[in-house]
């Protein structure tokens, strides 16, 4: 029965791939279409994912849980991606993704019923979900017959005072929240989370410090927006390793530690330690550090290499936009573009392209700019294509780099000043937000300021939520009472 799909995972997705097991008619295909695992290489359309798949696993298994009368309904929006078929071959190719933006309101407390709403917007099949409905009617009629919601007349509503909940869920899809009057009503909440959260905190940061001496740390990171006693327990785990193979950590010395998916060494030379792994994954991955050296010298060579062939161009790695790969991975990637350079050398000026940046893609087909002025080349670029592009749109990169700095002090300055303005303890951003969109909020915040949030986190996101440890998260083209919303 619907009542019984296990919810209590992470993200949407695992949650359809069960009900598929079950059921064996969900295609794999659709599935791609909104995992971020399937967003690799758009990090900010992942992110915004992650995120509403977070609160849409929360809504949902509140909905699981008995005596449920009242629920806030929730706004949600998720980045679906469109592919274009290659009618050439039998199978399905994808080219070149598109993504169309999906917003929907939760405001049932029907399972059933939301999990269709759900399907249906983001264009995914529904079929399994009415079969299994039609099943269970025709094995169930005599008991649904008793079990069928009722529905009141409208004037039962108006002698009883109760809620209609049907005139909830319009006004709810009508009104759109105005950032102040989501501020009241939801800063009491964060205020009471962030006091609770203080101890933690404290300990966060004594760990962090301590293990940072202890091993000589450049730096202690996370890759995910894991809550405060999550990294907690991350700090206290790798502590405990200390104390049993503090030798083999002496090879840390001067690393930066990411806690992430994967174990292993970052492209960037990160020391890689998976959240999912057992000690003996990270002891190894310790042992082995010294033995990555030379292969780091290698991929250094490489790069140089490759901007050398390509007039000069500076080869980085950026992780904020790029999946993060091991550095395995990236000699791989870079020691195959290189050879097909070597062997289809493109008449490029040594010094032509000096001073401008690339990354390079594993997964991507076509060369672009990217908006803060890198490239963005696939490994699978034809030379002479390549040649043309780069040539071409230099000068435009020279300015969007230009512009890229101009910005970065423009946000760094309006940041300090909403800071200040509200009182806040922190004003930061996710990284799927961009330095444009985080300058336009910030204007926009100056002009309508906040309620006084003396000692308060503020996020500048895509959505509107209460972190678990007190943070607020406002989106970055947020609507007041009295404009439009952003553009």
């Amino acid at each position: 029965m619907l009542e019984c799909w296990p919810l209590g995972s992470e993200t949407l997705i695992r949650f359809l791939l069960d009900f598929s097991t079950k059921l064996r008619c969900l295609p794999a295909a659709e599935l791609q279409r909104v995992h971020p695992d399937f967003f690799g290489r758009h990090p900010r359309e992942r992110e915004v994912n992650e995120n509403s798949l977070k609160r849409l696993n929360g809504y949902l298994e509140n909905l699981q849980k008995p005596g449920l009368r009242s629920h806030k309904p929730a706004r949600l929006t998720f980045y679906v991606r469109e592919t274009i078929q290659n009618f050439e071959n039998e199978q399905e190719s994808i080219k070149e993704p598109g993504f169309r933006t999906v917003s929907f309101t939760l405001d049932s407390k029907d399972l059933r019923s939301t999990v269709l709403g759900i399907l249906n917007s983001c264009s995914l099949s529904t079929d399994h979900v009415q079969s299994l409905s039609d099943n269970i009617g025709s094995t169930k009629t005599a008991t649904s017959s008793y079990n069928r919601p009722i529905k009141w007349d409208k004037t039962f509503y108006s002698f009883t005072g109760y809620k209609d909940p049907e005139e909830e869920l319009e006004q709810a899809q009508k009104t759109e929240i105005t950032i102040i009057s989501w501020i009241q009503s939801n800063q009491h909440m964060a205020q009471k989370k962030m006091s609770n959260s203080i101890p933690l905190r404290e300990e966060l940061e004594r760990l962090k410090t301590e293990l940072s001496n202890e091993l000589q740390l450049s730096n202690v990171r996370w890759q995910r927006s894991w809550g405060i006693a999550h990294r907690c327990g991350q700090l206290h785990s790798l502590g405990r390793l200390i104390k049993h193979n503090c030798e083999s950590l002496k090879n840390a010395k001067g690393h930066t530690i990411i806690f992430t998916d994967r174990t292993g060494v970052s492209a960037a030379g990160h020391v890689m330690l998976g959240t999912m792994d057992v000690h003996h994954h990270w002891t190894k991955l310790f042992e082995r550090l010294p033995n990555y050296y030379i292969l780091q010298r290698k991929l250094l060579q490489l790069q140089d290499r490759i901007g050398h062939l390509l007039g000069g161009i500076e080869v980085v790695h950026i992780e904020d936009l790029q999946p993060l790969l091991t550095m395995e991975e990236q000699y791989s990637v870079l020691d195959a573009f290189c050879k097909k350079l070597l062997n289809r050398r493109v008449p490029v000026h040594p010094r032509s392209l000096r001073g401008l940046q690339m990354i390079l893609e594993n997964d991507s087909f076509v060369p672009r700019l990217h908006e803060m002025g890198h490239f963005i080349i696939p490994a699978v670029c034809d030379p002479p294509s390549l040649q043309w592009f780069l040539l071409a749109n230099a000068e435009k990169a020279r300015e969007k780099l230009k512009r890229k700095e101009e910005l970065k002090i423009e946000e760094q300055e309006l940041t300090q000043a909403c800071k200040d303005s509200a009182s806040l303890s922190r004003l930061y951003k996710e990284p799927s937000v961009s330095c444009e969109q985080m300058i336009n909020c910030c204007r926009r915040l100056i002009e309508e300021p906040l309620p006084n949030l003396l000692g308060m986190n503020l996020c500048i996101s895509h959505y509107y939520s209460v972190l678990q440890d007190g943070d607020l998260c406002i989106p970055w083209n947020w609507k007041s009472s009295n404009s439009t919303l952003a553009t």
